[in-house]
């Protein structure tokens, strides 16, 4: 056994439908492309809803509003309301966001040690 899983519980194996497991649940939550994106970028503090957008390249303002309500369901992100003009709201990170990003962090040694760029398939 792992040295760092002795100190867990884990359950035994049992044949389930995926919508019933919570860890792949939350693992589809994060691999949504931008969710894990918006949560690392909040960890250097909190922003802006523009300021997020800024840090975030090809996302639309859309699927940026809906991602940030979904990390605001699921109690990883807050929202705070400026009493500014122009009206401003600030987005950070709750303390279950902040412990969601250390356990992202914690898969960033093993991404780069074993990372292959994607192949773009070609029209031939």
């Amino acid at each position: 056994m792992l040295h760092w899983a002795q100190n867990y519980a884990f359950e035994e194996p049992v044949a389930r439908p995926a919508t019933d497991c919570p860890v792949e649940d939350w693992l589809a939550f994060l691999g949504h492309r931008w969710n894990a994106c918006i949560l690392w970028h909040l960890s250097a503090g909190a922003k802006r809803y523009s300021e997020l957008a800024r840090c975030l390249p090809g996302v639309t303002p859309k699927v940026l509003t809906e991602r940030l309500e979904a990390l605001e369901d699921r109690g990883l992100v807050t929202r705070s309301p400026q009493s500014t003009f122009p009206r401003s709201v600030i987005y950070a990170l709750s303390p279950e966001g902040r412990r969601v990003v250390e356990i992202i962090g914690l898969l960033e040694p093993l991404a780069k040690s074993s990372h292959t760029p994607r192949r773009v398939a070609t029209g031939g």
